[in-house]
């Protein structure tokens, strides 16, 4: 029987690429949707495959989501927070699958990558698991570039330092950050023009503009254009940011390990608008060639590949610009390091909104619809 699937927070960029990739892959020909609002009930919804969708339901009316076989959220943490306790509470059997992080570490939630952990999504629905959840950005992009030797079991420790981009932490940073970069660029433009002006000269002139009690600092706090920023969400007791504990307790909630396999770094916001990039030490538990490395990388999913550890094929395919908007994750800089034959060292990018946002919940609503 086709199934009734309620959508909420389709309209913030999580939501909007899931819609965009529903329609791509006509995901909306196999179930019967609803689409739901915090705040414009009554109103005009999207339009999808040329079909507009009127009468906005209320998000918080739990009567009408309880009608619902399956709920898709990308609201917000405060949204789930609020209603999905009250759903629960009211017997709801359906499923419930979300983009926040509320619900990530709870015991009955299952965290979800297919091309990584389908085996575990599966033996959950077996035993009647209702909620899946998207895993953190950085996380789910890490195990669809390592997946070979995470499923290998090659992998000792890693450490990792993270480059974010500013969509990363949502809508406003990036607006916020654009105007940075335009204030910057209105206080030097006839600068720019004139050859006159030592670049030294320029530069005063922009750190002194970013220093400014006036520039836009409403959503980051702190300049991220010309700068970056080494803190990620707020802080835990032992000094990491809550960013960099999720690397470790994440993945090893996704592959279901009984012993953890230790993960650390430090994370930093760029001034990249869209898509993260990692770069990895790897600590293996056995010296394995380079060749067998990469087969094992390319051959776990189809969406890896390995870029060739050369200077112009880096540049040419392993930044944010060569990545945004596609499924693609590339891996490169692979190469043993000098301090021994066990330590490797890679380096990826991946669309967050995709792959480490929208696609894993759009594959889940797959799986759950064929059941």
């Amino acid at each position: 029987m086709i199934k009734s699937v309620g959508i909420i927070g389709w309209r913030g960029m999580v939501g909007s690429v899931l819609l965009k990739r529903m329609q791509e892959e006509n995901d909306f020909s196999k179930i019967i949707p609803h689409f739901f609002s915090t705040s414009q009930s009554g109103q005009d919804g999207p339009i999808i495959n040329n079909t507009l969708f009127k009468n906005l339901k209320d998000a918080y009316n739990i009567n009408l989501l309880q009608e619902m076989d399956i709920i898709i959220t990308c609201q917000g943490s405060s949204y789930t927070e609020k209603v999905y306790p009250q759903l629960r509470n009211k017997n709801w059997k359906g499923y419930w699958i979300d983009a926040a992080s509320t619900l990530r570490m709870e015991n009955d939630s299952i965290i979800v990558l297919d091309p990584v952990n389908l085996n575990i999504i599966n033996n959950a629905l077996d035993k009647g698991i209702k909620t899946f959840v998207g895993g953190n950005c950085t996380v789910s992009l890490m195990l669809m570039a390592l997946g070979g030797l995470f499923s290998n079991n090659l992998i000792d420790w890693i450490s990792v330092s993270t480059y974010q981009a500013a969509s990363g932490a949502g809508s406003r940073h990036v607006i916020e950050l654009l105007k940075q970069m335009g204030s910057l660029y209105n206080v030097v433009s006839e600068q720019l023009l004139d050859k006159s002006y030592s670049v030294l000269d320029i530069e005063k002139k922009v750190t002194r503009a970013s220093r400014n009690k006036n520039f836009p600092l409403e959503n980051f706090s702190v300049p991220l254009a010309a700068s970056l920023i080494p803190w990620i969400d707020i802080e835990m007791k032992n000094g990491q940011s809550r960013e960099e504990w999720k690397g470790q307790a994440e993945t090893n909630k996704i592959l279901n390990l009984k012993k953890n396999i230790l993960i650390d770094g430090t994370c930093v916001r760029i001034s990249s608008i869209r898509c993260h990039s990692q770069s990895f030490l790897i600590k293996l538990k056995k010296d394995i060639s380079l060749e067998n490395i990469k087969k094992m990388i390319v051959n776990h999913n189809q969406w890896v590949n390995v870029v060739p550890n050369n200077m112009k094929e880096t540049l040419c395919n392993l930044t944010p610009s060569a990545v945004t908007g596609t499924l693609k994750i590339p891996i490169g800089r692979l190469r043993k390091l000098n301090i021994g034959n066990k330590y490797l060292s890679a380096f990826t990018v991946g669309d967050q909104l995709l792959w480490g946002a929208a696609e894993p919940l759009r594959r889940m609503l797959n799986l759950l619809v064929d059941i």
